[in-house]
């Protein structure tokens, strides 16, 4: 932010769907919903006064982010993933951070975790969240000796994979034969490993959070109400990007989901707990279903969700009270107070270089600002 406090240039950031290296072709719907939310943030961000600028990516971040420096420019990650590739999403991070960007979201080293699903799973275990009982299968051949611990159904996801791409209704599976199928099919089309989930019987949350520290948002709930088969009631490929199908037309979201007061606090402290367990930062969304003896189970920690007009973030942030141009607003304005050691002055002279307040109580000035050379002290990592 300069002298005049004008607001920062931002680049908005996102993938374009020149081709897939996997999957089928139908899944370029999901690119297809960057682009629209891309066009969405930036709308809004000039509607506030900012400076904007839309930057698609097809193969080379640095190259598109070069016309752009980060003295000038902040970034909007709304990045996914390059043609499809396996966890090009935490590498659009990584380099943002290696190039010296503010961004929107979490860090690499959170979407990375959160990409690969097996990687969350363990992190929640270990920090005392319940999941669904799994396995990762890298071959059908992995199977001839049977499946473990984990018992019939299971849901068969592709294991760095979100949008839904991979799941639809034959993801449910009922013995070994159809195991071994479909984990031939995720690995042949997909080209990883299977995640081999317990299906959890029972009613499904959303619940989006941000700041920090965080924050939860009006939790939402599933509406599988025209499913009369427990086991069809998944949040499908089809039920997140199809429009003409069932599947769409008939997974409603209610927000605020109706929840007595005691579920509700365990909702909020689950996915609080999740967010920590994940590392998350800027915002995120935890996916979990209420099964057997009221037992919430995590099945999803998502960094950086769609934020597009009626996806289910601003869905929950509309619920709270914000307008889409406000969450979009808020969002960078978290960014921008990420926490940072201020031990150097910016490119203008005499002007903090880091944002925030640092966790062991040290004052770090907010960007811009003027401050004296005696109060740029480094803090201990």
């Amino acid at each position: 932010m300069g002298a005049n406090h004008e607001p920062p240039g931002v680049v908005v950031l996102f993938n374009t769907g020149v081709g897939l290296v996997k999957g089928e072709p139908r899944d370029a719907r999901a690119e297809e919903g960057v682009t629209q939310c891309a066009r969405a943030v930036s709308g809004a961000l000039r509607g506030l006064g900012f400076r904007v600028q839309e930057v698609p990516v097809d193969r080379d971040v640095e190259l598109a982010l070069s016309p752009y420096p980060p003295t000038e420019w902040m970034v909007f990650n709304l990045g996914e993933g390059l043609e499809g590739r396996l966890f090009e999403e935490p590498r659009i991070v990584w380099a943002l951070e290696a190039m010296g960007y503010w961004y929107t979201g979490s860090d690499g080293h959170a979407v990375a975790n959160s990409v690969d699903k097996a990687r969350a799973k363990a992190l929640l275990v270990r920090n005392g969240v319940s999941t669904p009982p799994w396995m990762l299968v890298r071959h059908p051949d992995e199977l001839r000796s049977g499946c473990s611990d984990v018992a019939f159904p299971l849901i068969v996801k592709p294991v760095a994979e979100d949008a839904s791409i991979g799941v639809g209704p034959e993801a449910v599976v009922w013995n070994l034969s159809a195991l071994r199928e479909r984990v031939g099919y995720v690995v042949e089309r997909y080209r990883q490993a299977a995640l081999c989930e317990a299906f959890v019987v029972g009613r499904e949350f959303n619940v989006s959070v941000w700041c920090d520290p965080p924050d939860v948002l009006p939790l939402a709930e599933i509406d599988f109400g025209a499913f009369a088969n427990p086991y069809e009631r998944i949040v499908s490929f089809a039920a997140k990007w199809e429009e003409s199908s069932f599947e769409y037309q008939n997974t409603p979201v209610i927000c605020p989901a109706p929840v007595d007061a005691d579920l509700a606090d365990a909702i909020v402290e689950t996915a609080l707990r999740s967010w920590a367990a994940i590392g998350s930062r800027g915002y995120a969304r935890v996916d979990m279903r209420l099964g057997e003896r009221e037992r919430l189970q995590v099945v999803e920690v998502n960094c950086n969700p769609d934020l597009s007009p009626e996806a289910g973030f601003h869905r929950a942030a509309r619920a709270a009270g914000y307008r889409y141009g406000d969450m979009v607003a808020r969002i960078v304005d978290i960014a921008r107070r990420h926490y940072r050691v201020c031990d150097r002055f910016g490119p203008e002279s005499g002007r903090a270089g880091h944002s925030g307040h640092h966790r062991w109580g040290g004052h770090l000035h907010v960007r811009g600002t003027r401050v004296c050379q005696e109060h740029l002290a480094r803090v201990p990592e």
